[in-house]
């Protein structure tokens, strides 16, 4: 599926190759909150690295974010890029050089209607703030942490004929 994407400001602009459209994961992690989810959550789509097109990449911003587990002594910066519009702030999608192959744009900046996904996976829950009320639905899946299931398990679950 093609998405087309954008910052607020509208100088930024992209287009996307993806496989795995539907927005269902639901992350509570402090950087997806703070960096993207006002709601208490960010919400990132599985696309092909080697499709993206931009308009506007002067504007662009990147972050690297801090990484605290509760368990570790010391904070490390993560290799994920969280690209940005210098201009406006609206998160726009997240690349690792860890995985090449992929990018995750946010659900947030796509401008292309995606399909509504049958379930949800809420994940990070150990790092939720209290006053995020989750809306769990009866097919919903929960972790403290990472999902047991990839993006494109998910999406081969649920099936092609769905989207």
């Amino acid at each position: 599926m093609l998405l087309e994407g954008s910052c607020q400001c509208g100088a930024v602009s992209f287009k996307v190759e993806s496989p795995h459209p539907y927005p269902y994961q639901r992350c509570y992690c402090s950087i997806c909150r703070k960096t993207q989810g006002g709601g208490g959550y960010a919400i990132n789509l599985g696309a092909l690295y080697k499709t993206l097109e931009i308009e506007g990449k002067a504007h662009i911003k990147m972050y690297h974010a801090r990484v605290q587990n509760p368990e570790d002594q010391q904070a490390h910066i993560s290799s994920g890029e969280r690209h940005f519009c210098g201009e406006c702030g609206t998160a726009l999608w997240v690349y690792d050089a860890e995985w090449p192959d992929l990018v995750h744009p946010f659900a947030s900046a796509i401008d292309t209607p995606l399909p509504k996904p049958p379930e949800h996976v809420h994940m990070m829950l150990e790092f939720k703030p209290d006053w995020v009320e989750v809306d769990f639905m009866p097919r919903d899946q929960k972790f403290l942490r990472y999902s047991t299931e990839s993006i494109a398990e998910f999406h081969e679950r649920v099936g092609p004929g769905k989207l």
